[in-house]
């Protein structure tokens, strides 16, 4: 699979999402503004491990256990597929969130090797409403010598827990740059079967 569905200013974001910090107090965040902030602490106190940052496996196996239980890999595998996965049957649904899914948990771990320095984020005023079940998180993320981000991301309230579905660094969303490449790709393929099957394929390489 030569497409490339993840390009560097997204994946910019899936990093943030797990090694900044906030510049402001973490007891004045709200709980969606928390799960971006806890997870990043907890890979930072990950980072400090001796050989952690080398070991592949482990990296891979911290990110998919502590990291993507924040993130509604289900909603995001629909909104990606689009019409696609309206037509999909139960089965074509469940091979591509797995596959979606460990294709994401690879690009995360792969941008540890990625050499982003000095990153520092502040959290926008987020307005919640107690009955809200979405919100939208954004934050704008600065580093020396280089113009500053914004970078949002989309949440939802799933059995009492913050998770993100979507986020969009300087407006372009990981959801729609990602919805019409895959679409792209069904359309030159023929079939979903045929592109999950090139996920799976990529995924065990």
């Amino acid at each position: 699979m030569t497409t490339q569905l993840f390009p560097r200013y997204l994946l910019l974001g899936l990093f943030l999402l797990l090694s900044t910090h906030a510049t402001a107090a973490t007891e004045k965040l709200l709980a969606p503004q928390l799960v971006i902030e806890n997870a990043s602490h907890a890979l930072l106190g990950k980072l400090k491990e001796p050989g952690f940052i080398d070991d592949k496996t482990a990296v891979h196996h911290f990110v998919d256990i502590a990291i993507f239980p924040n993130v509604d890999t289900v909603r995001m595998s629909a909104l990606v597929l689009g019409k696609h996965w309206r037509k999909a049957n139960k089965q074509q649904k469940q091979r591509f969130i797995a596959a979606f899914k460990n294709l994401l948990v690879s690009t995360y771990s792969t941008t540890f090797t990625e050499q982003f320095n000095d990153w520092t984020i502040d959290y926008l005023p987020l307005k919640l409403k107690a009955d809200d079940k979405k919100t939208t998180v954004k934050t704008i993320v600065s580093q020396s010598g280089k113009a500053a981000a914004q970078i949002n991301y989309s949440m939802i309230l799933r059995n009492d827990q913050w998770k993100i579905y979507d986020l969009k660094v300087e407006g372009i969303s990981l959801v729609i740059s990602n919805r019409e490449t895959f679409s792209q790709m069904i359309k030159k393929s023929g079939s979903l079967d045929t592109v999950i099957a090139e996920l799976e394929a990529k995924n065990q390489r």
